[in-house]
């Protein structure tokens, strides 16, 4: 069903209404939803009938837009409200003072939902409220879940489907886009506080396939004709025996990321902290003995 969110003032609800709010969230079968009220503003949702639940999923594993979705998991109210002291305060014959008098505690605009479906409403409090905090880490974490990170784009010679040779120059390297080797940078805010993350790779670990692995801290070099037999002058390797040996007759060859991502609260604060990701590709190559003509 499709759920549609509608923002009433209290007095429209209680002069509509004949019976209470909650008998349509609970119990009438042409619907469902919630109501969500504060002391002027109520937020109320409705599930219409046969509007179906919006789009399925993306191929990236995503639930997709619309309706509850397929991420039904998500709550849009199950997040932190914040409080903030009403500046100038209301008049002291406002309603909002609920009664109370200037002086006697304080009104304060209460903040509750994700961004962009977030309610405000004013509120009387006697003391000032203990402001739930968010934790950086959790939000960097969702901040690295926004971007898409891959394993190398693997340009190696000998090329896949093409043949090497033993002792000659293995190039190896990987396109330097940012999701296959950084910069990469997302933020998510929650509570009043943003993070920002900038995703990188570290090193790239290369399995040959002939149980030897070389290190590379570079994205590697491309190999081009004019290089000859020189070799890499930053990623490379040199195998000694043919991928014949093999059972398959290739070297399957894996390349290993390690994304490290730095994040920090944005506005200062001094809160940093540092994430890491793996993603890896794999590609098999034929590496072919020097033929020896008498």
């Amino acid at each position: 069903m499709l759920r549609r969110s509608i923002a009433v003032t209290a007095t429209a609800v209680l002069a509509a209404l004949a019976v209470p709010v909650s008998a349509f969230a609970d119990g009438d079968p042409q619907g469902g939803g919630g109501t969500h009220c504060g002391l002027f503003t109520c937020q109320v949702e409705v599930e219409v009938p046969g509007q179906g639940g919006g789009q399925a999923g993306g191929s990236d594993g995503t639930g997709g837009t619309g309706g509850s979705g397929s991420s039904g998991s998500e709550d849009p109210w199950a997040y932190t409200c914040t409080y903030t002291l009403a500046d100038p305060q209301p008049p002291a014959d406002s309603l909002d003072w609920e009664g109370h008098k200037p002086g006697d505690g304080a009104v304060y605009k209460k903040t509750c939902g994700p961004d962009t479906q977030a309610v405000t409403t004013m509120v009387w409090l006697a003391q000032a409220p203990e402001q739930e905090t968010v934790d950086p880490a959790v939000l960097a974490q969702q901040a690295v879940d926004k971007m898409t990170l891959l394993g190398p784009a693997i340009g190696i010679t000998p090329k896949p489907g093409g043949k090497g040779v033993v002792g000659m120059p293995v190039y190896m390297w990987t396109a330097k886009d940012a999701e296959t080797y950084g910069p990469n940078t997302a933020s998510a805010s929650a509570g009043g506080l943003t993070v920002t993350a900038t995703a990188k790779v570290k090193k790239i670990v290369w399995k040959m396939g002939d149980g030897q692995s070389v290190t590379c801290t570079t994205a590697g070099t491309p190999y081009k004709a004019a290089y000859g037999k020189q070799p890499s002058p930053d990623c490379g390797y040199r195998y000694s025996k043919p991928s014949s040996t093999t059972s398959t007759g290739k070297y399957h060859v894996t390349a290993t990321s390690t994304w490290a991502i730095d994040w920090q609260v944005v506005g200062g604060g001094g809160q940093t902290g540092q994430l890491t990701q793996i993603r890896n590709s794999a590609v098999d190559i034929t590496v072919a003995e020097v033929q020896v003509l008498n």
